[in-house]
Order: structure tokens, then C-alpha cells, then sequence
């Protein structure tokens, strides 16, 4: 599966910066949390989405859900390769040792990530140590929209 080229993912993405956190929401400019940077850049970039995001509730990794990230990345992202962190990487974490991955980011460099987090927004911040030991995935956006 051909992937979009890194700049353009980390340029996207930047145009999200300053975008206010709301839960569950997805409007650059507007408000967004996590996955809606994720689904928003996946709008600007490859087409509509493939599938529309269950309810959740902020707590829903606690809640004893499986996997729910990594399942839709498998399904509709391209797996990155082995290595270290790409510019253009979808990075999925860990909040707790063991449970599902319930954060996501974008790569905008080995070192630095775009995400969005309640209280702070959209915000280009370093993938710290303490990140880099949460991360569970990575993926990258496909080339082109998917038959939906």
C-alpha cells in the first residue's frame, strides 16, 4: 500500500495546531481531541472517512474496551515499518502498562509529535521519554481513499 509522503502529513497536521480540545470532536479550527486530529487529517489527506467513530466515553480505555485504536488502524492505515519514529508516523500509546491504546498522535519529526490533549489543545510538543515508553503502534496514512 503506497503511503502519503511525509511532508504533507506533517504540514496538515500543523494546520491543526492552536485547534481547541473537545472531546469526541473533529473540526480543525473548531475542536478536536486525539482521534479527531487523526480522523480530520485523514479527511485532508486520503478522502472521506471509511467508517464513523463509535460514541466514547472519555474514560472508554478504563472501561475494559479491547483494542479499538490498533483494530481501526489495521484496518484502514498502513503499518510502518520496523525503526524508529518517522515524520508523517500515526503514533498510538498506552496510558497505563498492558491497556489499550487510548492516545494518538501524529510524527512531525524523530523527536516531536502534533496532538491533541484536554487542556492544551492541538500542540506540537517533544515525544519525551516518558511517551516513547507508552508507544504501542505506528502506522501511516494510505496513498488514496479506500471504496467505502
Amino acid at each position: 500500500m503506497a503511503e502519503i509522503a511525509p511532508d504533507r502529513v506533517v504540514a496538515a497536521a500543523r494546520g491543526w495546531i492552536g485547534t481547541p480540545y473537545r472531546h469526541q470532536a473533529s473540526l480543525r479550527g473548531a475542536g478536536a481531541d486525539c482521534l479527531g486530529l487523526v480522523r480530520g487529517l485523514w479527511r485532508e489527506l486520503v478522502g472521506p472517512e471509511p467508517e464513523p467513530p463509535p460514541p466514547y466515553a472519555r474514560s472508554w480505555a478504563e472501561d475494559g474496551a479491547p483494542d479499538l485504536l490498533i483494530d481501526a488502524a489495521r484496518r484502514w492505515l498502513a503499518a510502518a515499518p520496523p525503526g524508529g519514529i518517522v515524520p508523517g508516523d500515526v503514533l498510538l500509546f498506552r496510558l497505563k502498562p498492558g491497556g489499550p491504546p487510548r492516545h494518538a498522535g501524529v510524527a512531525c519529526g524523530p523527536d516531536r509529535m502534533i496532538h491533541a490533549y484536554d487542556g492544551h489543545g492541538v500542540v506540537e510538543t517533544p515525544v519525551a521519554p516518558a511517551w516513547r515508553r507508552r508507544l504501542a503502534a505506528r502506522f501511516r496514512f494510505p496513498e488514496s481513499s479506500f471504496d467505502v
